[in-house]
């Protein structure tokens, strides 16, 4: 059973309706036994970071995730959380990736010039491997430059967790992989086949697995 995380952030109809078309069995709830519990647990979110560290360290759920051992999986603000700061509001957050999260267009230069973004950036944009080739689970049978939802105006500096990338006036995280964390900034319950294939890679994760492996 897979237990979606809910802490008061949106998009969790569209991450439930990702999930029945899947077939996958899951549950939603705030309730951290049934969430220490699940084979698989996803952290949603949209929204404003600040606000959504406030709700998860309402609920406890700021100590609980981090000591997770299932498959973990945020989408969205959910792996921004994830990350050690984010610039939005200047937020401290649950350390699990070892990037900051800055606002897309800081900075965002090119031939010495600020590019004029259009901010949230809202629309496809493709995925690729740093070196082209990766091991993360998560991207099994995603090939290089695959397109994928985005709706943001934050995203993860690249690190050694980053998977995939995407450029958007400056190159960003795309996907996060740690040990049994991952992320994408990404919407995959709203990139099509692209998004429904990832998703169905984290469906397939089982058992306990060491949370934070030497690199």
């Amino acid at each position: 059973m897979t237990a979606i995380i809910d802490y008061g952030t949106g998009n969790l109809r569209s991450v439930e309706n990702a999930l029945k078309r899947l077939g996958a069995e899951y549950t939603v709830t705030s309730d951290t036994g049934i969430i220490c519990s699940a084979d698989r647990v996803i952290l949603p979110g949209v929204g404003e970071a600040a606000t959504a560290m406030k709700a998860l360290k309402g609920t406890g759920l700021d100590r609980i995730i981090p000591a997770l051992r299932q498959p973990v999986l945020g989408i969205c603000i959910g792996m921004q959380l994830m990350c050690s700061r984010s610039e939005e509001g200047d937020t401290p957050c649950l350390g699990i990736f070892r990037a900051d999260v800055r606002h897309l267009a800081s900075p965002a230069v090119a031939a010495g010039e600020q590019i004029r973004l259009k901010i949230p950036e809202m629309g496809w944009n493709s995925i690729f491997r740093p070196g082209g080739e990766s091991s993360c689970r998560l991207l099994a049978g995603i090939e290089d430059g695959s397109y994928v939802y985005y709706v943001h105006s934050y995203a993860p500096d690249i690190c050694e967790d980053t998977a995939a990338v995407t450029e958007y006036g400056r190159p960003f995280s795309a996907v996060l992989a740690r040990g049994n964390f991952f992320g994408t900034q990404f919407h995959p319950e709203k990139s099509g086949g692209i998004g429904q294939r990832i998703l169905q890679n984290f469906l397939e994760m089982t058992g306990t697995c060491r949370q934070y492996p030497e690199k």
